[in-house]
């Protein structure tokens, strides 16, 4: 491997870093959305339970609940506002909504970036190795074959660089935002499940009472 490094000539630094950067990324990405910081199991549940007993909610239970998960942040948002018509809490959701959103993708527009700028820069090094290789050609001629194998060899190992940087760059950008897409989905579900709760006090009609059973009527005695 380093005498593949060491072939690839100084092009070959700046694709190290971006591959470093990118390995960073991928692993701070894993440990930031795995399910169980995203979405605790269980949290919806014992979320409507919470309104459903009709207690009062305290603004320190809210606070915690928002700093849980970004779960929790949507729910809270919902829980801020549940004295508010339903549009109006719709729309605070889907507020809190897009600035989770952007934070979850934190860091993939640079791991998007990666994935592109590698094989622009592998290009960037066949070139250098494409230049020298002639440049070498032009010093010492055609017949030294040391000087055209070393050029070529820097051209293809540049270009293999950067398709092993960006390949995986990019898989793991599609994959982290699909895995994204999926929790809102999920999210988007919980927040609707819990405005349905908060509706239910104050919108469902009061049950209409049952009608007395008829009385069968006793023949008179003469």
């Amino acid at each position: 491997m380093l005498e593949l490094i060491r072939a690839g000539g100084w092009p070959m630094i700046p694709l190290l870093l971006l591959s470093g950067l990118a390995l960073g990324i991928i692993v701070e990405r894993f440990w930031s959305l795995r399910p169980s910081r995203v979405l605790p199991p269980g949290l919806g549940d014992e979320v409507r339970a919470w309104v459903a007993r009709g207690k009062p909610l305290e603004v320190a239970h809210i606070d915690s609940l928002r700093s849980t998960s970004p779960l929790g942040a949507l729910l809270a948002a919902a829980l801020d506002v549940r004295m508010r018509s339903r549009e109006e809490i719709r729309e605070r959701v889907e507020d809190v909504g897009r600035h989770l959103v952007h934070r979850m993708e934190r860091f993939l527009n640079t791991l998007g970036t990666i994935a592109s700028a590698g094989p622009l820069l592998g290009l960037f090094g066949t070139v250098v190795g494409m230049i020298e290789m002639f440049l070498g050609i032009l010093d010492h001629g055609i017949g030294d074959a040391s000087q055209l194998a070393g050029g070529i060899g820097k051209a293809l190992v540049c270009t293999a660089a950067g398709m092993l940087v960006a390949i995986p760059a990019l898989a793991f950008h599609r994959y982290f935002r699909g895995r994204i897409a999926g929790y809102i989905v999920d999210m988007e579900h919980e927040a609707i499940r819990l405005m349905d709760v908060l509706d239910a006090p104050a919108g469902s009609p009061a049950p209409a009472p049952a009608p007395a059973p008829a009385r069968a009527a006793t023949p008179k005695k003469r």
